[in-house]
């Protein structure tokens, strides 16, 4: 049985297929993934994301961090100017309603993304700067820039733990790798193996209950997010010096943004009512981009091909496969 050709021939298969099957054992067979040892430590992502940060982290020279570094602040920082000016433009010219989507659903929808599904793209398809700048896009990764984005920000904060979380991984590979090319060699080998497991993990914290609750709207949402937001990421890598691959994996929605209206409902009770609209919708936008961005990913991909360009290859280093 063919399986990895079949995998292969759909966009982003070896990442889509493996979370789409925690999504549907998730929603039909909910019990059979809490049965504990080592059933229920598949569902577990960030064991198996911190392994995959070693591995990356070793990929990476001393001399490409700053470009990682680069690559990924801007890719943040234009995803959040993206997500605000759009919720400011519904909010201020369409009476924050854009078919039933608030300001607030899509400020935080669009500049939060999923990490995990960010690092599957790049890993399969990008380059290792491209995959090293999630120590700058994971701070996306949570409700913090969208209570910034609506004038909060003086009562939440980052926990710098949790900052040192993502980084200490990546920088104990990088010295690992640095200090012996055979450790590096060694791990490179190991890295793509590591993405349907962590998918499928992050599959198991999805439902397609979310999907049909947040209705049409919420699709829209996530249609939205990965091909405008997605379209404007890839632009934006590309000026910075990338393929454009790492903006179009950044084109999701992460699952954790669902809490972020409730907790900015927490702080202003005004928006309790949107609150609750928004989050069925956010919830319909991760599921929905979990889908539509490795489609985006697999395009772009294909049309970098086409002109004999190789992304998983850094620009200045043989960009080119013909």
């Amino acid at each position: 049985m063919p399986i990895k050709k079949t995998l292969d021939r759909i966009p982003g298969g070896m990442m889509v297929v493996p979370l789409f099957l925690g999504c549907l054992l998730k929603t039909f067979f909910p019990d059979a993934l809490a049965m504990g040892g080592f059933v229920t430590a598949l569902t577990q992502a960030s064991p198996i994301m911190a392994v995959f940060f070693v591995i990356v982290g070793a990929q990476m020279s001393f001399k490409e961090a700053p470009k990682a570094i680069w690559r990924g602040g801007v890719l943040t920082v234009v995803k959040l100017v993206t997500g605000i000016l759009i919720g400011l433009f519904v909010a201020h010219f369409l009476g924050d309603n854009l078919f039933s989507i608030s300001s607030l659903a899509i400020i935080a929808a669009m500049t939060n993304s999923n990490g995990g599904l960010y690092l599957a793209l790049t890993g399969q398809y990008g380059t290792k700067t491209d995959t090293g700048a999630y120590v700058v896009t994971a701070l996306n990764d949570g409700p913090f820039f969208t209570m910034i984005a609506l004038g909060t920000a003086g009562l939440v904060s980052v926990p710098f733990t949790a900052l040192l979380s993502v980084i200490i991984p990546i920088v104990f590979g990088m010295i690992i790798g640095n200090l012996d090319e055979n450790m590096r060699e060694f791990l490179s080998a190991g890295s793509s193996k590591f993405i349907p497991f962590f998918s499928f993990a992050l599959g198991t914290g999805l439902t397609l209950e979310m999907l049909i609750s947040g209705g049409v709207s919420g699709i829209l949402l996530g249609v939205i997010t990965t091909f405008i937001g997605g379209a404007i990421l890839i632009v934006s890598d590309k000026l910075s010096g990338g393929s454009g691959v790492a903006g179009a994996a950044l084109a999701s929605t992460a699952g954790n943004a669902v809490a972020t209206p409730a907790a900015i409902a927490e702080i202003d009770k005004s928006i309790a009512a949107s609150a609750t609209i928004a989050m069925p919708q956010i919830a319909a936008s991760t599921i929905t981009t979990a889908i539509l961005t490795p489609i985006l990913v697999n395009f772009w991909v294909k049309r970098l091909q086409k002109k004999g360009i190789d992304p998983t290859i850094e620009k200045g280093n043989g960009h080119c496969v013909k």
